[in-house]
């Protein structure tokens, strides 16, 4: 294994390194664009802010004979790795001197595993404050909600959407005829309380696709609304992020009245006749359904219906435990539901009769997030199985509180800042807000990576084709400039940029560029639909039973099922248009009547509407959307679930990946005339 330094930093490694008789691979864990030196190798499966994840280190004493034991990869000896990377610059270490090393006159691994672990982690600790490198973290934090536990949506969802339309209905509100669906909406897009649309932006705040009530906006009518116009999240009296799981009974429940309010089915007495009015109206009667206790009764009353069961999760944290780090559980969830909830998903999952309180040395419900980490609130003790509580002026170690604050927590355990790794699920409540008023480290659970990482591969070979006609466009875009500018150039008397241009007549040049018009357009034609179906997910799912309807892939428009059909794949026998439309991978609405004329009286195809929004963490082709820009600003790591962890040590750090920009040597670049031109796609 190599070790990947710069020159000079391996030149200072290698000074320290024999001042302390050790040799090592040093794990490191930053957040992107951190100025750190990486002395480890990363593998792909868990899921740092960019997508890197690495190896356990592995770790050997050595005596050395000055710089001798070390070499530094030079350009000309240069390689790349089975990762892809350049290997220039790396420190390596040579081998034929490991049989000679030892520390003391005695073997490095003389003596029981426990004391040279021990004796390994001191150093190493010890190596890293030498280097200026950030040490391990000695604590981590975790949220309840959707990250030590994994919530049914349609099921959870559901049931605060049905609370909520029974409190709407009480206020006078027209809600018959609604029912819940968790897939007009995902993760990441920004209502807009003032016009009564959700959007989803790019990582600028520019907005690429909007939805009016429940009626998906044409890209036109986007831009005609729109425009230049940024969100700005920073404005709450208009924008609101759907940062986490729990944001989507609010948004369904909205998006459908705000099809009511233009409609005229609301009565102008019962609410102020604007968007801003119908949101807080929804928001009112959602917040309702949480605050008088009957969702979360029902809840605690059958978890089995709401919680799916992760039997890795507790032993991830078992592990980390046992390695001594201090588990915390940070949740806004009060007493009662939290012990109910952890004690159906954790117990059972754990070894000789362990509880899910032996896990973590202090538990902190009703911790009143965000505030609890911008203000210090009242500490209370909970010091029966009742619930009942006492004023509390100092946390101390495996005790129950509520309240509280985060400098209560680092002054109790005497850790601070980013000795804490802080794991939820909230981009704003969970991670951002550990960090910027902390300076926590921080982990976010984004459950839907899965599907999404899943669709990524099923669209492989859809964006390949996509890209490159992309590209054929671009290169005959180019022919066409070159050629229009030697026009321009031919009426003031100047040659054009190629010799061939230069040599063309009128008559050519005029007909050439018509042809190269006409190619672009017949590229224009092929591209234009498939960006528009590009970030779908190519297992249809049936909307009402939420199985597979087939997967295969497009041809000539319509949808090739494979060979081999999942024993999931949902039947019926009666031909509705939503099957239709599904088995023939979802056609526009005039193939689908033209195919199937009994259906030619249908207005849309409202159902298409769950695969309008794309990747979660894409706006487009190119770019990035809003929310994997939030992420890479305040995530230092990001993972589908917490389980994950089990996959990798205790002891493993999470580096991210180089930072690349368009003028990089591994950028694709050419040079004309001495000038260097640089792709930034």
């Amino acid at each position: 294994m190599y070790v990947a330094a710069t020159a000079t930093v391996a030149a200072v490694a290698a000074e320290v390194l024999s001042q302390w008789g050790v040799c090592r691979e040093l794990p490191l864990a930053a957040a992107p664009g951190a100025k750190t030196t990486s002395f480890h190798r990363r593998n792909f499966l868990l899921a740092p802010v960019s997508r890197s994840s690495i190896k356990p280190s592995f770790s050997c004493f050595c005596a050395l004979a000055g710089d001798d034991v070390f070499s530094v990869t030079s350009p000309t000896q240069s390689n790349v790795d089975y990762l892809g990377q350049s290997t220039k610059g790396d420190l390596n270490v040579k081998v034929d001197q490991l049989d000679s090393l030892v520390l003391g006159g005695r073997s490095a691994f003389e003596g029981p595993i426990e004391e040279v672990a021990r004796a390994e982690a001191g150093e190493a600790e010890d190596l890293l404050r030498q280097l200026d490198i950030p040490g391990p973290f000695s604590a981590i934090g975790y949220d309840m909600d959707y990250t030590l536990m994994h919530y049914n949506v349609m099921a959870w969802e559901g049931r605060a959407y049905d609370y909520c339309m029974d409190n709407l209905r009480n206020m006078g509100y027209p809600v018959d005829g609604l029912a819940f669906d968790p897939d007009l909406v995902i993760r990441g897009l920004v209502i807009d309380k003032e016009k009564g649309n959700l959007v989803k932006a790019d990582r600028f705040g520019y907005i690429k696709r909007a939805m009016h009530g429940t009626t998906m906006l044409t890209t036109r009518a986007v831009s005609e609304m729109y425009g230049r116009e940024l969100v700005d999240l920073r404005n709450e009296n208009r924008w609101e992020f759907l940062n986490t799981l729990f944001s989507v009974s609010e948004a369904v429940a909205f998006m459908q009245m705000v099809d009511r309010f233009d409609e005229g089915a609301i009565p102008a007495e019962i609410a102020p006749l604007d968007y801003k009015g119908l949101y807080k109206a929804v928001g009112k009667a959602l917040f309702r359904a949480h605050v008088e206790g009957q969702l979360k009764n029902e809840i605690m009353s059958k978890p089995e219906l709401f919680v799916e069961p992760d039997p890795e999760l507790p032993l991830a944290l078992l592990d980390q435990k046992e390695a001594g780090k201090k588990l915390l559980l940070i949740t806004n969830s009060d007493y009662h539901y939290t012990d109910k909830m952890m004690q159906h998903s954790f117990n059972k999952f754990l070894p000789n009769d362990m509880g899910w309180r032996d896990l973590f040395d202090m538990v902190i419900v009703s911790a009143r997030k965000p505030e609890f980490f911008q203000m210090s609130h009242p500490l209370y003790e909970v010091v029966t199985d009742e619930g009942l509580m006492r004023p509390c002026f100092k946390a101390r170690t495996g005790g129950l509180y509520s309240g509280g604050s985060a400098q209560m927590v680092e002054n109790s355990l005497n850790i601070h800042g980013d000795e804490i790794l802080y794991v939820g699920d909230h981009i704003y409540t969970d991670v951002s807000q550990s960090k910027v008023h902390q300076r926590w480290r921080t982990a976010l659970i984004v459950r839907e990576l899965e599907e999404e990482y899943n669709a990524l591969i099923h669209s492989g070979s859809h964006r390949a084709t996509l890209i490159e006609l992309i590209n054929q466009k671009e290169i005959v875009g180019d022919l066409f400039n070159q050629l229009r500018l030697a026009l321009q150039r031919r009426t003031e008397g100047r040659p054009a940029q190629t010799l061939a241009a230069t040599n063309m007549d009128d008559l050519e040049l005029t007909e050439s560029m018509q042809k190269l018009l006409i190619v672009m357009q017949r590229l224009d034609e092929k591209i234009a639909p498939m960006l528009e179906t590009d970030g779908e997910h190519f297992n249809k799912r049936d909307l009402s039973t939420k199985q597979i309807i087939s997967s295969g892939l497009k041809f000539g428009g319509l949808y090739i099922l494979e060979t081999e059909v999942p024993k999931s794949i949902a039947c019926s026998g009666v031909v509705t248009p939503f099957e239709l439309d599904c088995r023939l991978g979802h056609p526009s609405l005039p193939l689908l009547k033209k195919l199937y004329p009994q259906f030619s009286t249908l207005s849309s195809l409202n159902w298409n509407i769950m695969f309008l929004w794309g990747f979660l963490s894409r706006a487009g082709l190119w770019d990035k959307s809003h929310l994997m820009r939030q992420i890479e600003k305040y995530a230092d790591i990001y993972t589908s679930r917490v389980s994950n962890f089990l996959h990798y040590t205790p002891f493993t750090y999470f580096h991210s990946q180089e930072q690349t920009l368009a003028h990089d040597s591994h950028s694709w670049c050419q040079q004309i005339n001495g000038s260097v031109v640089t792709d930034k796609s």
